[in-house]
């Protein structure tokens, strides 16, 4: 038996189709949506994530201010950048890239994010929203899954969903997401467990599943190309989400 392999960059295209049209609209009413980075140090990988932000916010038509405080930056002077981008009014969503200098205190600079403006859908506020379903930004990863799962009519209703890994960032939220009551959801149980996996050997890049698993599998994700096209997605959906309650709201 082999997997069926669910790519999800075509999930990503159908996302970035729908958001399109909603972004010419905010740009035509004068309201183009806008996601502000905010990179703290010199970390290489780090800044090719956010330059890659900056790009796609570009070719979308959003605007993409950018602050790069350097590497003996306190945690002090990243919240006060954090602050001016709250009080900006042409920033509709902000990303603080992960991991921050030893120095910073990532939690405090994530609590002084506007939860509306949380573009990755972690701050406190967001994850009790999510719990609550209640509107507001879904953590990125999670979001793409979900987006996945349903366009490839993965059936999850009803069913009892085993996810590795308990992390704030993908795990619990996840864990969360699915087992909410809407047609691509509603799981019967979602659990959750913890696994001790490296994540890389060396220099070398690990998936989380082995890839001998496509074997035994019914569906897979494929290496490259699966979940990352859809948490860049899901990324700027909820910039044009955000940006189009703050619309409404002026």
């Amino acid at each position: 038996m082999s997997a069926v392999m669910m790519p999800g960059q075509p999930v990503a295209d159908a996302v970035f189709a729908d958001l399109v049209p909603r972004i010419d609209a905010l740009r035509a009413a004068g309201h183009p949506p806008g996601l502000a980075t905010v990179l703290i140090g010199d970390d290489e990988p780090s800044a090719r994530y956010v330059a890659m932000k900056m790009q796609k916010a570009e070719e979308l038509g959003c605007s993409s201010p950018h602050v790069h405080l350097p590497a003996d930056a306190t945690t002090a002077e990243a919240i006060d950048a954090v602050q001016r981008l709250n009080a900006d009014d042409a920033v509709d969503a902000m990303l603080v890239q992960h991991p921050a200098p030893p120095q910073v205190d990532f939690d405090a600079v994530l609590m002084a994010v506007d939860p509306d403006k949380d573009v990755d859908g972690m701050h406190p506020t967001n994850v009790g929203r999510l719990a609550l379903g209640i509107l507001g930004p879904v953590s990125c990863t999670p979001a793409g899954i979900e987006a996945i799962l349903a366009h490839h009519e993965v059936p999850v209703a009803g069913r009892d969903v085993v996810i590795v890994g308990r992390g704030v960032t993908i795990g619990r939220p996840l864990s969360i997401l699915l087992s909410q009551k809407r047609p691509t959801a509603n799981a019967a149980g979602p659990h959750v467990f913890g696994l001790d996996h490296p994540g890389h050997a060396g220099r070398r890049l690990l998936p989380d599943v082995d890839e001998a698993c496509e074997a035994v599998a019914g569906w897979i994700t494929p290496r490259v190309g699966g979940v990352g096209p859809t948490t860049i997605a899901m990324l700027f959906r909820n910039l044009v989400e955000a940006a189009e309650r703050r619309a409404g709201r002026s």
